[in-house]
């Protein structure tokens, strides 16, 4: 298949999904998929297997769970406009409002609905201040009890988000009781609970019965239904991005151009100055490995290959589907990379490919 192109392999994404349905089965909680990470929906038909549902950023985002993954569909955004309240609301099971203001904004036209709240606990695990939403002046939900004590009898739910790729059950079983400390009257006036994402439960090692442990005696204590908005914890280690060597040269370094591009194809790497990863990475040769965008830090980062690069080559970045296809962009005009599945038998299937037509359409 042409490079470049995303390869998302469901044996791969399969360990994470039986975590997930066990986890549910030990421990009751209920788990959205984070469409604001993920959302090729080509393979929602087998995640919808293990899960419970999506949750969403937007009104598109809602749009997409509603319409392609089968399950409960909750919308959350940092602000609804006028003129979207009434589809968001057409399109969800749940809504949940980042502030009282929005709330009582659409009070009427949210009434017969099932509504919820986010709250800032002021306590996050994200070490970049970028995504941290507990940071200084943080407009993402409220974090007044008092002022959260007015507006109880409006909704029926909460949503705390605020772990950010935290491997660490300790860290994430104090923040939970900070938590309970803090709000834990409003809590159990509540039917249900979201404790978001950014929990990295189905990495390797991380103490998975704890962790359901904690959940349910977390439910059973506040007589909750507790959600998980799991994103990166779904889909990690499921897909590559593979690319092929188009140049190389040498400039106190050894240099190699790539047919793709962080500027354009994962973002997040130039967003947060981190390296892509690549396997193998071992051998005596060591390559700086560049996308082909004329942004001049366009570096998927220095990598050891046994032997030297030439164009030609073909190099699989690997965990590439945490936000990297809901944030790839047309930028330079960089091909888009087309999308591939991998089934369980492993046969690999086109799902997407994009053309000239694309990046036209997305112009005007």
């Amino acid at each position: 298949m042409p490079t470049p192109y995303y390869l998302i392999d469901k044996s791969k994404l399969l360990p994470n999904m039986e975590k997930i349905a066990w986890l549910r089965e030990t421990s009751g909680a209920k788990s959205l998929l984070a469409l604001k990470c993920f959302a090729a929906w080509s393979v929602f038909d087998f995640m919808s297997q293990y899960m419970d549902g999506t949750t969403s950023s937007s009104l598109y985002e809602v749009k997409l769970g509603r319409e392609k993954f089968p399950g409960e569909t909750h919308a959350y955004s940092v602000a609804y406009a006028d003129d979207e309240i009434d589809e968001v609301i057409a399109s969800s099971d749940k809504i949940l409002f980042n502030t009282i203001g929005q709330l009582e904004r659409f009070d009427a036209q949210s009434a017969g609905h099932v509504r919820g709240l986010r709250v800032n606990p002021g306590v996050s695990t994200s070490g970049f201040d970028l995504a941290d939403p507990a940071r200084p002046f943080s407009r993402l939900g409220e974090h007044d009890p008092e002022k959260i004590a007015a507006v109880v009898d409006r909704i029926s739910g909460f949503m705390f988000h605020n772990n950010c790729e935290n491997d660490d059950f300790d860290r994430f079983d104090a923040m939970l009781g900070h938590i309970e400390q803090r709000f834990g009257f409003l809590i159990r006036q509540m039917n249900w609970i979201s404790l978001g994402g950014g929990i990295h439960f189905t990495g390797e090692g991380y103490p998975l019965e704890k962790f359901a442990e904690r959940l349910k005696r977390f439910a059973g204590e506040n007589e909750v239904q507790v959600y998980l908005e799991p994103g990166e914890a779904a889909i990690t280690k499921s897909t590559t991005l593979e690319v092929t060597v188009l140049d190389t040269l040498y400039n106190g370094k050894n240099l190699a151009i790539v047919d793709s591009s962080i500027e354009a194809h994962m973002l997040d790497l130039l967003i947060y100055r981190l390296n892509a990863k690549m396997e193998p990475n071992a051998g005596d040769h060591e390559w700086m490995v560049c996308g082909k965008s004329c942004l001049a830090g366009d570096i998927f980062g220095e990598f050891r290959f046994p032997a030297p690069l030439k164009a030609g080559d073909r190099l699989s970045m690997q965990d590439a589907a945490g936000y990297t296809m809901v944030k790839k962009n047309w930028f330079n005009g960089v091909k888009m990379p087309a999308i591939a599945v991998k089934e369980l038998d492993g046969a690999v299937r086109l799902a997407r490919d994009f053309t000239y037509a694309d990046f036209a359409a997305a112009l005007s």
